[in-house]
């Protein structure tokens, strides 16, 4: 894992200093009984794509354009590497981005293309090669170990699935997370889940949460759909003046968005590139922001590449502006 995601600089505040692997537990007592959609959260974007299928047998996925499954289908050579490049939102595996302070995860859901078996992938662009059981058995091993630590699981953008894989997926969630899992109930504060030994907070993206308890409701995701860093945060500045936050839980995602036009303009680059080159710009931005209550304020902020920055520190420092109301 790179050491940017771990280091601070002395701008970013104490609180960012905390250990990444363990900052809830660490975070000063007098936010122990703050609810936890009031805090400032770190989040990764498109969660799982450091593990794309790179066979050339494996289909894009269905949610991709047209025209992008055809040039696939009849100029894979070319475009492939296209596709590699441009949906790789994340390096580090999941284990390495909660050792780095992450505590919400962009999930995305699929069944493969004539594939018989009942395994359910992640995708973007292409699909994972690892099975979601197999991450929602590293993320549990991983709470095992830190049992202070709270992670909020966003199952959403689901690809071919009945209510069968539905079930089936649900069905897993519990058998994996078991007791951790925490039941749609308020207040939801870090001193309550450690006294109540829940760890795990899923939303899930379709309407069959209603009839089960542990599922809550899908968290809104705020998307600029920029490509520029400032574009991003004009778009977001406006928004934050016309539209109060969203009650509970809710994501402010810093993920910058290309097209086909952007990517075809720039064919040696990448999105890591397009990333890492704006976010000095976008985490200037982030500093300036405040986690609360109020119309404006901020709760999860999520991106890509999110081991390769700085963001986690400085989302878990916005946690001090807090202290000071208190």
């Amino acid at each position: 894992m790179s050491l940017m995601g771990r280091s601070t600089s002395d701008s970013i505040g104490p609180l960012g200093g905390l250990p990444a692997d363990s900052w809830m537990s660490h975070l000063p007592s007098a936010l122990w009984d703050m609810p936890l959609c009031n805090l400032a959260i770190p989040g990764s974007h498109n969660t799982i794509t450091y593990c794309l299928d790179k066979n050339d047998r494996s289909p894009v996925d269905l949610a991709q354009p047209d025209v992008l499954q055809t040039l696939d289908k009849y100029m894979k050579p070319l475009i492939r590497p296209f596709v590699y490049r441009w949906a790789m939102a994340q390096e580090t595996s999941v284990k390495e981005q909660l050792d780095c302070g992450v505590r919400y995860c962009d999930l995305r859901i699929a069944r493969r293309p004539n594939d018989s078996s009942t395994h359910l992938y992640f995708y973007h662009g292409v699909y994972t090669t690892v099975t979601v059981e197999a991450v929602l058995k590293e993320i549990r091993e991983w709470l095992d170990m830190h049992p202070k630590e709270v992670v909020i699981l966003s199952f959403s953008h689901f690809l071919e699935l009945n209510l069968d894989f539905h079930n089936l997926l649900i069905q897993t969630i519990k058998d994996v997370f078991v007791s951790k899992l925490c039941p749609k109930t308020e207040p939801i504060t870090l001193r309550n889940l450690w006294q109540l030994g829940y760890q795990v907070i899923v939303s899930y993206e379709h309407n069959i949460k209603n009839v089960h308890n542990e599922l809550w409701s899908h968290i809104p995701y705020w998307w600029a759909n920029k490509c520029k860093a400032e574009a991003l945060i004009e778009e977001f500045e406006k928004r934050r003046k016309q539209q109060d936050r969203p009650g509970g839980f809710y994501v402010t995602g810093i993920n910058l968005t290309e097209d086909l036009k952007y990517i075809f303009s720039h064919p040696t680059e990448s999105l890591k590139d397009l990333v890492m080159s704006t976010y000095p710009v976008l985490l200037e931005w982030v500093k300036g922001l405040c986690p609360g209550s109020n119309p404006g304020s901020i709760n999860i902020i999520a991106g890509d590449f999110v081991t390769e920055s700085h963001l986690v520190p400085t989302v878990i420092a916005l946690n001090e502006k807090l202290l000071n109301r208190i």
